[in-house]
C-alpha cells in the first residue's frame, strides 16, 4: 500500500496462441467431470471492478484482459463475451477461431445458450454467481432443456499449473482521523437496523462495505484499496472477519478490540453452516449463491436484502467530506501543473496518449498518491469519442495539433479518493468543437448549481443535466453521475445519476460525479467531469432541499467556449469556480505553473 503502482495501460501481454493449450485442458477436465460445458464470467467471490490475478481465470483462458466480460466453452464450441467497450480488444487479444465474439449486454451468455445449446449440464462455480445473477441465468438457459451444475471447485484452478497466490499484503487499520467514526459505532448502528429487520446477523461479502465497517485498507486489487474476505456481523455488533491470520498484525488485533474475532477463510463455510435456526440478511445482488446455498444446508432461515452498510457508507460523514476536500486540493494541483505541461509540451508534437498519461501519474505521485483510482482513459482525436477507451501499445496516438485530447483519472489519496475528466484542445478547436463543448459546459453548469428537494432520484436530476444537449438533439451514452468512495471504490453504490431508475434518492453526504458528455464517431469526444458531494441547502424553503458542493477543483479549457451561447447565471457559475480553482490551488502548484494558473482561470 505504501507504494504507487506504475501506470498501467492495456499492454498485449497475453497472446492469442495461449488459448489453444489452455482450452485443451479445460475440455478435459469437464469431461473428466462429465460436464457438457462451462461458465466463466470475468469475476471473483466479492463481485468487484477488479480482481487479484489469481482470479483472472477469463484472461487465463482466453487471453481478454477486459474489465467485463464472459465466455462459455463446449466440447466444440466456444464463446467470449464483450461490451462494446471492449470490441477491438478482443479482437486483438483472443484466437477468435477458438472462441467467437459476442456482445456481452445484447447477446450475452444466456441468450447465446438458449440459441446454441440444445440439452446437456453446463457447470458454473456457485462462489462466482449471485442468487440474482444465477437466477436470471437458469431463465434463459431452461428454454433450451439445458441444466446448470453448480461445480465442486472451480474447472480452470483445476487445471491452472501457475495460477498466482492469493494476495499477502498486511491489512492497515484505517484510523478516525480519516474514518471519522470508529467501527464499534459502525457495528453497534448496522446491529440495531438488522434488529429491526428481524435478522439475527447478516453475512458481508463486498469488500467496500468490509473496509468501511472495520475501518480497515489493503492492497489486494490495483487501484482500490482492498481487503478481501468475508465478514459475520450479529445484531449485537460483535463480528467475525475471516482472512488470513499471516496478513493481520498485533495492531490490527488492537485496532478490532475484543469484539471482532478474526478467523481463518477456511472456516467460513463451516461457520455459516451453524446458523441453524436462526435468521441471517444476505444480499442476492452481490454475495456468492455458495453463501446460501451453505446457510441453507444449516438449517438457517436466510432473508434476501440489501447489503446494510452500503447506504451509510454512501453517506459520508464530516470528516470524511473534509479529507476529500483536501485530497482534491492536491489532485487539483497535480492536475494543473500536468495541464500547464501539455499546454507547453503538446503543441511540438511528439506526446503521446501513453506518455501523457505516464507523466500525469508523475504528478500525482509528488501529490501523494497511493495508487491510481481507475486506469487512465487517455484520448487523443477519434479517440476520445470511445469513451471508455484506454491506451495500449497497439493503439497509442500521438496528441496532434487541431485535434482534442481528454484525460479521464484519479487519484487513491489516503483521506479521500478523486476522478477528474478534462477535455482541452491542442492548437486552435474548430467551431464545431467549440459548440459541442460549451454545450456540454452548460449541462455540466445545469447539474452542478443544481437545487432540488430531499427525495429526488438520479433519474430526475439526469434530465435537468441533458436538457442543454436535447435542446440541440444531442446526447451520451452513458450515466451523468456514478458515487464514490473515501479511499475505496472509484464506482461506489448504491446511488447514481443516469436514465435508469435506480431506487435509492439522493442523500445529504453523498458524494457522486457530474460528467456529461458529447462524441462524435471517428472525430472526437468531449467530457467535462468534476466530483460533487450532496450538501443542505439553507433558506427559508417549505420543503427540505439539498444542493452540490463542488470538490473537484482544476481549470477548465476556455479556449474551447463559445462565450456567445452561456447565459449570465452560466458565466457567473463558471467565473466563480474559476475564482475558487485560483485561490485554493495558488500555493500548491509549482512557480512555473502559477502564470499559467492565473490566465487559465480569468473571468469571461
Amino acid at each position: 500500500m505504501d507504494q504507487t503502482l506504475p501506470f498501467q495501460f492495456f499492454e498485449d501481454t497475453s497472446t492469442p496462441t495461449a488459448c489453444a493449450p489452455r482450452l485443451a485442458l479445460l475440455r478435459a477436465e469437464l469431461q473428466k467431470r462429465r460436464l457438457d460445458g462451462l461458465i466463466v464470467p470475468r469475476a471473483d467471490e466479492f463481485q468487484g471492478e477488479y480482481v487479484p490475478a489469481g482470479s483472472e481465470r477469463l484472461a487465463w483462458l482466453t487471453a481478454f484482459t477486459g474489465s467485463a466480460g464472459a465466455a462459455v466453452v463446449l466440447a466444440d464450441r466456444a464463446a467470449v463475451f464483450v461490451d462494446g467497450r471492449y470490441t477491438l480488444q478482443v479482437h486483438a487479444q483472443t484466437d477468435t477461431a477458438l472462441f467467437e465474439p459476442y456482445d456481452l449486454t445484447g447477446e450475452g451468455p444466456g441468450k447465446w445458450i438458449e440459441e446454441n445449446v440444445l440439452g446437456g449440464k453446463l457447470g458454473y462455480d456457485p462462489w462466482l454467481f449471485p442468487p440474482a445473477a444465477l437466477e436470471r441465468l437458469k431463465k434463459s438457459v431452461a428454454k433450451s432443456g439445458t441444466e446448470l451444475v453448480p461445480c465442486d471447485g472451480n474447472p480452470i484452478d483445476a487445471v491452472w499449473a501457475d495460477r498466482p497466490a492469493p494476495p499477502t499484503g498486511k491489512i492497515v487499520p484505517h484510523g478516525i482521523a480519516l474514518s471519522g467514526e470508529h467501527s464499534q459505532s459502525k457495528r453497534t448502528r448496522i446491529g440495531t437496523d438488522l434488529k429491526k429487520r428481524g435478522a439475527e446477523a447478516c453475512v458481508l461479502t463486498m469488500p467496500d462495505s468490509i473496509c468501511w465497517l472495520f475501518d480497515i485498507r489493503g492492497s489486494d486489487v490495483p487501484h482500490t484499496p482492498f481487503v478481501l474476505g468475508f465478514a459475520i456481523l450479529a445484531s449485537d455488533g460483535a463480528a467475525e472477519l475471516f482472512v488470513d491470520p499471516a496478513r493481520t498484525s498485533e495492531a490490527l488485533r488492537a485496532h478490532f478490540g475484543p469484539e471482532v474475532r478474526l478467523r481463518a477463510p477456511e472456516e467460513f463455510v463451516a461457520v455459516l453452516k451453524a446458523f441453524g435456526g436462526k435468521t441471517v440478511l444476505v444480499d442476492p445482488a452481490s454475495a456468492p449463491s455458495a453463501v446460501f446455498a451453505a446457510l441453507e444446508a444449516g438449517g438457517a432461515s436466510v432473508l434476501r436484502g440489501a447489503d446494510p452498510c452500503q447506504l451509510p457508507k454512501a453517506c459520508k460523514n464530516p470528516v470524511e467530506i473534509e479529507g476529500a476536500r483536501k485530497a482534491h486540493i492536491r489532485d487539483g494541483a497535480a492536475m494543473a501543473n500536468f495541464l500547464c505541461w501539455l499546454a507547453h509540451e503538446a503543441p511540438k508534437g511528439h506526446l503521446t496518449e501513453i506518455s501523457a498519461a505516464e507523466r500525469l501519474e508523475a504528478f500525482r505521485k509528488s501529490a501523494g498518491i497511493v495508487d491510481l483510482s481507475f486506469d487512465s482513459i487517455s484520448a487523443a482525436g477519434p479517440h476520445a469519442a470511445l469513451p471508455h477507451y484506454r491506451p495500449m501499445k497497439s493503439t497509442n496516438r500521438q496528441l496532434i495539433p487541431g485535434e482534442i485530447f481528454l484525460i479521464d483519472s484519479g487519484g487513491q489519496y489516503p483521506d479521500g479518493t478523486t476522478d477528474i475528466t478534462r477535455t482541452v484542445i491542442v492548437g486552435a478547436p474548430t467551431l464545431e468543437m467549440k459548440d459541442r463543448f460549451t454545450r456540454v459546459l452548460k449541462s455540466h453548469i445545469a447539474l452542478g448549481s443544481a437545487r432540488f428537494p430531499e427525495g429526488t432520484y438520479g433519474i430526475s436530476l439526469d434530465a435537468l443535466a441533458r436538457k442543454p444537449l436535447w435542446d440541440a438533439g444531442l446526447d451520451y451514452n452513458h450515466g451523468t453521475g456514478h458515487g464514490i468512495g473515501s479511499y475505496l471504490s472509484v464506482h461506489e453504490g448504491p446511488h447514481s445519476i443516469s436514465k435508469r431508475l435506480i431506487g435509492q434518492c439522493l442523500k445529504s453526504g453523498m458524494m457522486v460525479s457530474n460528467e456529461p458528455g458529447y462524441y462524435k464517431e471517428g472525430a472526437f469526444g468531449i467530457r467535462i467531469e468534476n466530483l460533487v458531494v450532496v450538501q443542505p441547502l439553507t433558506g427559508d424553503f417549505e420543503e427540505p432541499m439539498l444542493h452540490f458542493e463542488t470538490l473537484t477543483l482544476c481549470p477548465i479549457d476556455r479556449v474551447l467556449i463559445d462565450v456567445a451561447l452561456l447565459d449570465r447565471k452560466e458565466r457567473d457559475w463558471l467565473n466563480a469556480y474559476h475564482a475558487r480553482v485560483r485561490e485554493s490551488l495558488m500555493v500548491f502548484v509549482a512557480d512555473e505553473t502559477k502564470p499559467w494558473l492565473i490566465e487559465a482561470t480569468e473571468p469571461i
